[in-house]
């Protein structure tokens, strides 16, 4: 629920380095708040994605509202990985050290963005922004199988489709900071994938559910039976999707 920025990046920090020297505790009897609105700051204003500023490369101010999109993404997953470590009470605490080790590496990558914001004359909050990610976050609260199915397995892992054309796109304009950042940001995401495929198979095996015809299921739930492709099949399969089920989506594009 911190607002600041900085501050939340702080707090994450100790907070997962606690964790991991045994300085704090579960406490799993006390409610679980639903959380509609996560602390941010007062900018960026969150608006309808289709009113977000264009993100081209083509003049150094859209490089910029594209670097300020990539560090607003990063920023709510910070949220989101605390929110999966705080919500889920049931899980083992493996999932809780999983979930805060993506936060802690979540507050890295916005940290690089940032940096290098301000480093171009710009800031987080400077632009206007969506809140995409935190609503399909509220949407999964109820069901920790639809959390790990729908934000790692398909809102994150569309980052790996895409990220590796911008660094690309990045390097043709010769801007090899953002190279580097998106390429520390692209490795360890394939990790935090891979957390999320790894607890949704948890989660299936619990509940004696076959993992891919369910994945299939929400899909068709959730977005209309289709996701946005093409798949990078190489960092998808390294993160820990199937070659049968990548070709079974890839069907449905």
């Amino acid at each position: 629920m911190e607002n600041d920025p900085v501050i939340k990046c702080q707090l994450t920090d100790e907070l997962y380095d606690d964790w991991k020297n045994q300085r704090v505790t579960r406490v799993n009897d006390c409610p679980v708040e639903s959380i509609d609105v996560p602390g941010r700051p007062v900018k960026p204003e969150l608006v309808n994605p289709r009113k977000v500023p264009k993100r081209s490369m083509v003049t150094e101010q859209g490089k910029i509202v594209l670097l300020h999109s990539f560090a607003h993404i990063e920023f709510n997953a910070i949220n989101l990985a605390l929110d999966a470590a705080y919500r889920f009470r049931d899980m083992p605490d493996e999932f809780v050290t999983d979930w805060l080790q993506v936060a802690f590496e979540e507050v890295k990558h916005f940290r690089l963005l940032n940096d290098y914001l301000v480093e171009l004359g710009s800031f987080y909050g400077e632009f206007d922004a969506h809140n995409g990610l935190w609503d399909m976050v509220c949407k999964t609260r109820h069901d920790v199988l639809h959390r790990m199915a729908l934000v790692p397995r398909v809102m994150e892992a569309r980052g790996l489709d895409v990220t590796p054309g911008l660094m690309n796109k990045f390097s043709q304009i010769g801007d090899q900071t953002a190279v580097d950042i998106l390429q520390i940001i692209y490795q360890e995401e394939i990790g935090h994938v891979a957390i999320g495929n790894r607890w949704y198979q948890f989660c299936c095996d619990q509940e004696e559910l076959n993992a891919q015809t369910t994945f299939q299921q929400l899909i068709n739930e959730y977005f209309g039976g289709k996701l946005r492709g093409p798949f990078n099949r190489s960092a998808r399969l390294a993160a820990g999707f199937e070659t049968d089920e990548l070709d079974e989506l890839e069907r449905c594009l």
